[in-house]
């Protein structure tokens, strides 16, 4: 009687360790709804473009002369991996220059990049919201003005977990995300 009881047990915790674990990546948080303003100056609400599907994220800011153009330039190849193989795949790059990073100078920048509309959106907003997303949300520092930001991009499952950081620095960064985000794009529960 006793080993069906801890057969049971087992199998309860396997059950629950396949809930928080899918694709074989930890779960780091969740990531709320918000709503911030994109390149083409339109309300973003991320309940309705990125709710159900997978997503990447970076903080950049268009006038930055070190990390951002190559982050960008990352982020492009990303999408051009992925693009076939996750038809919802989403790219979204907050500013943390939100004084100077207007929705026209995003735009300017998201052509330089060949974003295409409806997939790569650059976000601005009000200063608190994007210090609050970065910090509490993503946890990769803050936006104060001081333009210091991480260069890791993040990937977000189809039910808003963040499930893995990629320091953009690291020569295996790139290939790792983009396995990684094809294994999360396979999850539908």
């Amino acid at each position: 009687m006793a080993s069906w009881f801890w057969i049971a047990f087992g199998l309860s915790v396997l059950a629950l360790a396949g809930c928080t674990a899918s694709a074989g990546l930890p779960s780091y948080g969740m990531v709320p709804d918000f709503a911030l303003t994109d390149q083409s100056d339109q309300p973003f609400v991320s309940a309705n473009t990125l709710r159900g599907r997978v997503w990447i994220a970076d903080f950049i800011f268009t006038n930055c002369a070190g990390s951002c153009p190559r982050m960008s330039a990352q982020m492009r190849q990303v999408d051009n991996a992925l693009r076939s193989d996750i038809k919802d795949l989403r790219l979204v790059s907050f500013t943390v220059d939100p004084v100077r990073d207007t929705p026209a100078v995003l735009a300017r920048y998201a052509e330089r990049y060949q974003a295409d509309r409806g997939v790569w959106f650059f976000l601005t907003g009000p200063q608190a919201s994007l210090h609050n997303l970065a910090r509490n949300v993503f946890t990769l520092g803050d936006v104060n003005g001081d333009l210091e930001h991480s260069t890791r991009f993040v990937l977000i499952d189809r039910q808003s977990r963040v499930r893995g950081y990629y320091l953009t620095s690291e020569e295996d960064a790139i290939p790792r995300l983009i396995a990684d985000a094809k294994r999360v794009a396979k999850d539908r529960f």
